[in-house]
């Protein structure tokens, strides 16, 4: 079996790589998929429909495209990690949650317990919450064996 996770949420540590290099070190069948993880491209993603006066529009218009790939990427996914940091407020990533949710796509939140009071919701749906990168590689790792 071979695996497809879509991980979300913050961008400001490297969890993601922590993730893929576990799996990878564990020789684990599986495909990582993420939205553009690039801030300022992220931001500009809709610069190409033209320019705007406001941030609103461009925010707006960005956010429509960025959703092509990341609709898209959740779609495809068997699984998706979705991590919370504690520094930014990552509305994106509860966003991903609830599409997650509403598709029936299985999803493990990734934070820590300063957040389990604000992230109940989510939570609550997640198939698992864990602290660690580490944790995520063992469940991923279980998912897998035959």
């Amino acid at each position: 079996m071979r695996f497809t996770v879509y991980l979300s949420g913050e961008i400001h540590t490297d969890w993601r790589q922590q993730i893929i290099q576990g799996c990878q070190a564990l020789n684990l069948p599986v495909n990582f998929t993420s939205a553009v993880t690039n801030h300022a491209a992220s931001d500009a993603a809709g610069d190409c429909l033209g320019g705007e006066s406001e941030n609103f529009w461009r925010d707006h218009k960005s956010a429509k495209v960025n959703a092509i790939r990341i609709k898209t990427l959740i779609k495809q996914c068997d699984l998706a990690v979705i991590r919370f940091g504690d520094k930014y407020r990552q509305w994106n990533a509860a966003f991903d949650a609830g599409v997650c949710a509403a598709w029936d796509k299985p999803y493990i939140t990734l934070h820590d317990e300063s957040l389990v009071h604000a992230l109940k919701e989510v939570d609550g749906q997640a198939q698992a919450w864990a602290t660690s990168p580490e944790q995520i590689i063992e469940i991923i790792k279980y998912t897998l064996q035959e």
